[in-house]
This record gives structure tokens, C-alpha cells and sequence, in this order.
């Protein structure tokens, strides 16, 4: 089955164009879906569905390419999500077409465009934490506990009533310090170790 999707970008647009194109190339009417909304917003509930009904040897085809991703980023994770789903792009203006040879080849340099560009975050990130290690700088979260109050929680834990129970819940102990419990639980559990 053809699947159609179109976006047009503001209320003024027509969307009729995309739909005539998208119908001109045997979409199927009942699953052409046109959303009515800015390409970078996160929700585009038409493409949902469309993407909800696509199933392996479906195709899925658009207009323009445009029309498809709100970013680089978005259009390579939409196009990865199609291909291991086994559903093919069509591209009618850019003539792309996933069941010939050059459109296997576009989806394979979107692929080797996603996975430089993962490798290209990665490595940035490794060297701004070698920056910010080599300023004395630690990474992770501040703690939540200084040493004094680590000390004062152990201490409250380990205090005895005279009939020889806990003369302190760990609840106690947590609404003292202002943290919650499983805060306490883990430095306590530091202090066994």
C-alpha cells in the first residue's frame, strides 16, 4: 500500500497541491494524511498515523523531503525507523525511491550521515569532559549530603533507646536533613562498605 503524508506549514497554506500529488501518485485516499503545522514542532499527530498504519512493503510517499523531517537529525531517525520497519520512502520531487538502487543509496548515506554525526557528539563530549577534568572538575551530581551531616545521619541511625530499638526511623532521619529516604539508605550503605 502507498501511504501519503504532506505538512503544510501554516493555517494560510493549501495543503490540496500535496494531497492532488500525493493521489496522482496512487496514494491510497483513505491513508493520505496532511498535517497543518510548523515543521519544528515536536507533535505532528497526521504523520503519527500515518507511520502507525505503515506495515513491511508499505511505502510511505511525500512530496518534498521538507515535508518529512523537522531537522537532518529527525529525517535520518524517521528514515532508520522506516527502513528496519521495512516500509519504503518515496520522494516524488527528488525522484527518491527506496526500491531502486539509488534510493537504497540515499538511505545508506542518510545512515552514514546519522552514525558520523553520533560519533562527532560522542567525541565532543569526551573532550569537554577531559576540559572540565583538567579545570579540577568533577562530573555527576553535587551531593546530597556534606560530611557533617553524613556523620550526624550515622550517628542518629546508630543511636539506641534504653528498651534497645532504633531510637530513630530512617523517616526521622531524612525529614532532619531535608532529603528523602532512600538518600539516607545510601550513604548509610557507604558507611558499611
Amino acid at each position: 500500500m502507498r501511504i501519503g503524508y504532506g505538512r503544510v506549514s501554516t493555517r494560510d497554506q493549501n495543503p490540496e497541491a500535496q494531497r492532488d500529488a500525493l493521489l496522482a501518485a496512487n496514494c491510497d485516499p483513505s491513508h493520505t494524511y496532511i498535517d497543518k503545522a510548523s515543521g519544528k514542532l515536536a507533535s505532528r499527530p497526521e504523520l503519527d498515523k500515518a507511520l502507525l498504519v505503515a506495515r513491511d512493503g508499505d511505502q510511505l510517499v511525500i512530496t518534498k523531503l521538507d515535508r518529512l523531517g523537522r531537522s537532518l537529525a529527525n529525517l535520518i531517525e524517521l528514515s532508520e525507523q522506516l527502513r528496519k520497519r521495512g516500509v519504503g520512502l518515496v520522494v516524488l520531487d527528488q525522484g527518491i525511491d527506496t526500491a531502486t538502487p539509488a534510493g537504497r543509496l540515499f538511505f545508506q548515506i542518510i545512515g552514514a550521515i546519522a552514525e558520523f554525526e553520533h560519533a562527532l557528539m560522542a567525541e565532543r563530549t569526551r573532550d569537554g569532559l577531559e576540559a572540565a577534568r583538567a579545570r579540577g572538575r568533577k562530573g555527576g551530581r553535587k551531593a546530597a549530603l556534606r560530611p557533617r551531616q553524613v556523620e550526624l545521619a550515622q550517628r542518629m541511625y546508630d543511636e539506641t533507646g534504653p528498651d534497645g530499638k532504633r531510637a530513630h526511623t530512617v523517616q526521622d532521619i531524612a525529614d532532619e536533613l531535608g532529603v528523602g529516604r532512600t538518600t539516607i539508605y545510601r550513604y548509610l550503605d557507604r558507611e558499611k562498605a
